[in-house]
């Protein structure tokens, strides 16, 4: 009777270890990492697209980023992509497919601040909320100002404008944030 005793005991604690090894913890969506921004603003009556740049590969610290501005005309409609690479790890990473992969979990804002130009989103998420990998910029006017890129990690779309592309009520973590100087001109 003890060795059956025992040997019951022995095939429960089995199952149990195996059980408690197939539950794995889910997984840890971590905020991603950016060495290079790019957005491309291509006109689309036709033109040459014009490209604004951030890139830090060493990260914080250490060297300061290389950031390359580029000059839009004035009343053109521009469709604008972005870009994001790890460029820390080698090959390259190309975290916008991770972006667009994880579409729920993102969203990107553009600011414009002293110039006339405009911002809407042209791509949504899986819940048919905005993402922002692919945009349209609208600009008017000649003059200078500056154009903020933030991509929110986590945020509440549901928050109030941020549909409409204000970060103020979005929440969430910040994976990169750029400020370029915008200049629009003949």
């Amino acid at each position: 009777m003890n060795r059956m005793f025992f040997l019951i005991l022995l095939l429960l604690a089995g199952v149990l270890v195996t059980t408690s090894c197939e539950d794995t913890p889910p997984d840890v969506n971590e905020e991603e990492v950016i060495t290079t921004l790019t957005l491309t603003f291509e006109p689309t009556n036709g033109g040459d697209a014009v490209t604004f740049q951030y890139q830090d590969l060493d990260g914080d610290g250490g060297e300061a980023p290389t950031i390359t501005e580029g000059t839009v005309d004035p009343n053109t409609t521009y469709t604008v992509r972005v870009g994001l690479l790890n460029e820390s790890v080698t090959p390259a990473e190309d975290v916008a497919l991770e972006v667009a992969e994880e579409d729920a979990d993102h969203q990107f804002f553009f600011v414009f601040e002293g110039i006339a130009a405009t911002h809407s989103y042209t791509d949504t998420d899986g819940n048919g909320n905005p993402l922002g990998l692919l945009n349209e910029v609208v600009t008017t006017d000649a003059g200078s100002g500056t154009m903020t890129v933030t991509l929110r990690h986590e945020p509440n779309k549901a928050g109030d404008g941020v549909a409409a592309g204000d970060p103020t009520n979005a929440g969430g973590e910040t994976d990169i944030e750029v400020t370029f100087d915008f200049v629009v001109q003949q």
